[in-house]
């Protein structure tokens, strides 16, 4: 317990982890404020005309099906037979459409939290994982530059004890502050969407769905912590994992997909880490293939899907590689 304690001390007392919390605290009242300047309460006579709008939406979207299922049927009246119709109706029935239009789609400079939620809570997400790498990173990396932890070895001589307890109590803070701005920033944007915009429709469904997107953000802030932490063990400096992670991006993500697509290479996107990322935090995404359906002469779905369990196998796997690689190096490593 002495040890977790004085690495909570140690990591609170950081200057970078200082400067990164001020630098969280701006971008949250820098998106704060732009979203209470930008919004304003709607009134009775333009949610009255929203819902007009929403309903006249859902009747056009009922008169497509209809027109199209009397096109099967050659009911069609003379005229309208030139007017353009999916091959399978169902693809317009409004029964089978993810979201039909509502009152809130035709709010215009209103903030309505029911619908932004999601994507801020998307863009607290990244601040957090970039937070976690950074920390992660400078926290070992300016320890084993600077020959803290070999003071710290004198204390207490057993490597393993001593990384393991660093890398829990930075996972514990990472975790613990995760937690407290998350619930301050939706909390605000909550109050926001009362005081000064339109709640929306906030039913189980909406908070089961943002939960959902919330506990997988926290997933990947812990990951990406890890990885941060694992990279600078390995290559002793800060900066080692900040230039693995820019080579990374440079070389693979930008030069690799590039060479890929001359190349032809079938689903690329599968080979990218990011693209494993978008997929654990949205459960699913899709891609479009270009070279699918080269040699295909019936009907070819150039659309390929990457879900979130082989996703958050492939960052769990490479989280992993990593962290016990960097325990094994500490573990043999000369230190001074």
């Amino acid at each position: 317990m002495k040890l977790v304690r004085a690495e909570l001390e140690r990591l609170g007392a950081r200057r970078f982890v200082q400067l990164m919390l001020v630098l969280l605290v701006l971008a949250f009242g820098v998106t704060a404020s732009t979203t209470l300047a930008g919004s304003h309460q709607p009134t009775a006579a333009e949610l009255i005309e929203a819902r007009n709008q929403a309903a006249e939406s859902r009747r056009q979207m009922d008169d497509v099906y209809q027109r199209c299922v009397d096109r099967v049927n050659g009911n069609l009246p003379p005229g309208a037979e030139e007017e353009y119709f999916p091959a399978d109706c169902s693809e317009v029935d409004p029964v089978r459409q993810e979201r039909l239009p509502v009152a809130t789609d035709f709010l215009s400079g209103v903030f309505v939290f029911s619908q932004q939620a999601e994507s801020l809570l998307y863009f607290l997400i990244a601040f957090l994982v970039l937070f976690g790498f950074l920390v992660g990173a400078s926290y070992i990396g300016a320890d084993l530059n600077s020959g803290g932890v070999v003071n710290l070895l004198l204390w207490r001589p057993k490597r393993m004890t001593v990384l393991g307890a660093k890398l829990g109590t930075l996972l514990g803070g990472v975790l613990g502050l995760s937690l407290l701005a998350s619930v301050a920033y939706l909390a605000t944007f909550w109050v926001i969407g009362q005081a000064a915009g339109f709640p929306g429709h906030l039913d189980g469904v909406f908070w089961r769905d943002l939960g959902a997107v919330h506990g997988r953000g926290l997933v990947l802030v812990l990951l990406t912590t890890v990885l941060g932490f694992a990279l600078a063990t390995l290559g002793r400096h800060t900066s080692a994992a900040l230039g693995t992670a820019a080579a990374y991006l440079v070389v693979w993500e930008l030069g690799a997909r590039l060479v890929m697509e001359i190349v032809d290479t079938a689903h690329p996107d599968r080979f990218m880490l990011s693209s494993h990322v978008g997929a654990w935090l949205t459960g699913r995404v899709e891609f479009w293939d270009a070279t699918a359906c080269a040699t295909a002469t019936g009907f070819c779905d150039r659309v390929y899907a990457l879900t979130w369990q082989p996703a958050l196998a492939v960052l769990l796997g490479l989280t992993a590689v990593l962290a016990t690689a960097a325990f094994l190096v500490f573990r043999r490593r000369d230190l001074i």
